[in-house]
């Protein structure tokens, strides 16, 4: 049986973010956008390019193709992680999203403007690949951690994840900025660089599928079909998810300020790159800084919860986060841009890995699998970057402006705020009858 709190286990499981989060931050954050944004830019048709025969605004097509491949993901992994939990295989699972992932990533080697929907199915399966093995590497955090130490090895996680992803980009970056030194044009560096992506992603993942254990089953006996034991499983987690006041109330909170959060992650490169006019060197330094200062975050956050508690902290960050979507939409200056990315980047880290805590720390500590209760956590989650990003290309399409775009996202922000301080007030509630 594997010991929670064992090192060697929590390092090989913080070294799965630091294989997948080189996606994260070559394809989503940084190069991909501003590749993509420079290929398909045409200032005289409106940036509009034809995919499959329709006409579409370029940075919302992107938009739109990573909402598509979240919803994918959300429709599969409840009976994925159910099936996962009923057979104690969530690795395997993890193993095949890491393959489809470190594939198509190395497919967009090959990405042209001729070849557009090739490299847009490519880009979405290569979200699919990276949203698809997250659930069950989250799933492990109650396997491997006692509830005292959850925050600090949720963070370690996200820590390990943005060093490895900024080591992967400086090495891009070094051909990106430098082609010539290699033989290389600019657009063929950055295609190089999604071929980079592949191989990293995939090399590192088998240090934590080396160490991970396989997960334990979950099920009386493995004689029912299958697909019907995953849903049966599911069933039973939904029920108890509804007699959990305090997880019922975070799961709406949470939904409602991911939209805002997973959405600027996602579009704060195309916002750069398309109404600053910010060039792919300027964009990939300011990710990078993100990326440094969103450790530190990880850290702060972890360290605040423990002083203030979880609820009250997020609460704080969702507020810093709506004057960030107000500063986006008045920015007009590089220096700007700069700035308001060290603010997101210091908020970005802590807000991902308290809320994977706090969920965590929320359910039942004694259960033999939690593949299926994260299921829940992550569907909530991809639902919500759905919407976002849906939201936020709509919007874009409609307008004309990206900047409205990022206005809208306070809304949201606003809402998750509501529910999180209902959520305080529940809790506080229940502590004060529990020592009554």
């Amino acid at each position: 049986m594997q010991i929670k709190n064992n090192q060697k286990t929590i390092r090989a499981w913080a070294m799965f973010d630091w294989a997948n989060s080189a996606y994260n931050l070559v394809i989503t954050s940084t190069i991909f956008p501003a590749y993509y944004v420079a290929i398909t830019a045409n200032k005289a048709n409106g940036d509009r390019v034809m995919f499959f025969g329709k006409s579409f605004v370029n940075t919302a097509l992107s938009d739109y193709a990573l909402a598509t491949a979240y919803l994918i993901v959300a429709l599969l992994l409840p009976i994925l992680t159910s099936i996962a939990d009923y057979q104690g295989n969530k690795k395997i699972f993890m193993k095949c999203f890491t393959w489809l992932g470190a594939l198509s990533c190395a497919c967009l080697f090959f990405f042209k403007l001729s070849s557009l929907e090739f490299g847009m199915i490519c880009f979405g399966l290569a979200a699919i690949g990276y949203t698809g093995g997250f659930v069950f590497y989250n799933s492990y955090l109650p396997e491997i951690a006692t509830l005292d130490m959850q925050d600090k090895v949720s963070a370690k996680g996200f820590t390990y994840g943005y060093i490895g992803s900024v080591i992967l980009q400086i090495i891009c970056f070094v051909f990106v900025l430098f082609p010539k030194v290699f033989g290389l044009t600019a657009a063929s560096a950055a295609q190089l660089s999604f071929l980079l992506v592949g191989v990293w992603w995939l090399g590192f993942a088998y240090i934590p599928f080396t160490v991970l254990p396989k997960g334990s089953p979950n099920a009386q006996t493995h004689h029912k079909n299958i697909i019907k034991g995953g849903f049966i499983e599911l069933g039973k987690v939904w029920q108890q998810v509804k007699k959990m006041p305090l997880l019922k109330r975070y799961l709406p909170a949470f939904f409602f300020y991911s939209m805002g959060v997973q959405t600027i992650m996602l579009v704060a490169a195309s916002f750069g790159a398309k109404i600053l006019n910010l060039p792919t060197a300027n964009l990939i330094t300011v990710i990078l800084i993100i990326q440094l200062v969103a450790i530190a975050g990880a850290n702060l956050m972890s360290k605040l919860s423990e002083s203030y508690g979880n609820v009250r902290v997020l609460a704080a960050v969702v507020s810093v986060w709506i004057l960030a979507c107000i500063g986006a939409y008045f920015t007009t200056t590089a220096f700007q841009f700069y700035i308001l990315a060290g603010v997101v980047g210091l908020i970005m880290g802590g807000i991902q890995s308290l809320s994977r805590s706090t969920y965590s720390k929320y359910l039942p500590q004694d259960i033999p699998d939690t593949a299926s209760f994260f299921s829940f956590y992550d569907v909530t989650e991809k639902l919500a970057i759905v919407g976002g990003m849906f939201s936020f290309g709509f919007i874009e399409e409609l307008t004309g402006n990206m900047r409205y775009s990022a206005l809208m996202l306070c809304i949201f922000f606003l809402v998750g705020l509501a529910l999180l301080l209902s959520l305080h007030r529940q809790e506080v509630k229940i502590l004060s009858k529990n020592h009554a």
